[in-house]
């Protein structure tokens, strides 16, 4: 059996494709969310009537108390973890720096770089062989607005974002003697519902004229990157921060 996998923000999007796919090719997969219970327990129903292995597992990523209950649920669930997709983040509403208050950064900077924080340190703890582990990989959903910025819309987000870059490239060179390999995905325009909780349904067509390969990119081609990267035909990459943005 492969190694069993976390996915953090895993209801639905990115995080929903990464599951699928990863429990269609043998991981078990520990489905995280904080909203859409009804999505996740229908993900995991999809993956055991394909003859795969799924639990779910509702914590918010803002609150440590339940990161840490998310990985002793794991623990009792699938025992040695394999794998993390630090997938969970937040947007916030479309605005100008000039207009953010200070509640929306923390909230963005609580989910979106503290979380993979706290969830990378407990599954380095667990896979790294320093501690006894067997070692595993970490892949963090960061974005390409990390190195577009964003502005009038997003700065926020990207800010946080380029930090999760930053600290996927420290991490990876951190436990790189430990077994375990660290990367990122940074995402461009991708069909998610992102766009639409952040209040501009019109932003992918508004967008499309930037994209060299004029189309918008799927959750699905985002999955198979982060699953190729947790994958034995990565064993040499880590500290990579791979771009899934159409030449964007």
């Amino acid at each position: 059996m492969k190694p069993a996998l976390l996915i953090t923000g895993a209801s639905r999007g990115i995080g929903a494709a990464t599951a699928r796919l990863a429990a269609h090719r043998g991981h078990p997969v520990l489905i995280n969310y904080r909203t859409g219970a009804d999505e996740a327990a229908l993900l995991a129903k999809e993956i055991s009537d394909d003859g795969g292995r799924a639990a779910t597992f509702e914590a918010d990523m803002a609150r440590e108390e339940d990161i840490l209950a998310m990985f002793d649920a794991f623990d009792r669930e699938f025992g040695a973890l394999g794998g993390l997709v630090n997938n969970a983040g937040i947007t916030g509403r479309i605005t100008r720096v000039e207009d953010m208050d200070a509640a929306t950064l923390q909230q963005i900077m609580a989910v979106n770089v503290i979380a993979p924080f706290l969830c990378a340190r407990e599954a380095v703890k667990r896979m790294s062989t320093k501690h006894g582990g067997q070692g595993g990989t970490i892949v963090n959903v960061s974005s390409r607005a990390s190195e577009l910025g964003s502005p009038n819309e997003f700065v926020h987000y990207a800010a946080s974002k380029g930090a999760v870059d930053s600290f996927t490239i420290g991490l990876a060179r951190e436990v790189a003697a430990e077994g375990i390999r660290v990367n990122a995905v940074n995402p461009g325009l991708i069909d998610t519902e992102i766009h639409a909780r952040a209040g501009s349904p019109e932003r992918l067509e508004r967008l499309l004229p930037g994209v060299p390969m004029g189309r918008i990119g799927t959750p699905e081609e985002v999955a198979e990157t982060i699953l190729w990267l947790m994958s034995d035909a990565a064993s040499y990459v880590s500290a990579v921060l791979v771009p899934i943005s159409g030449g964007r």
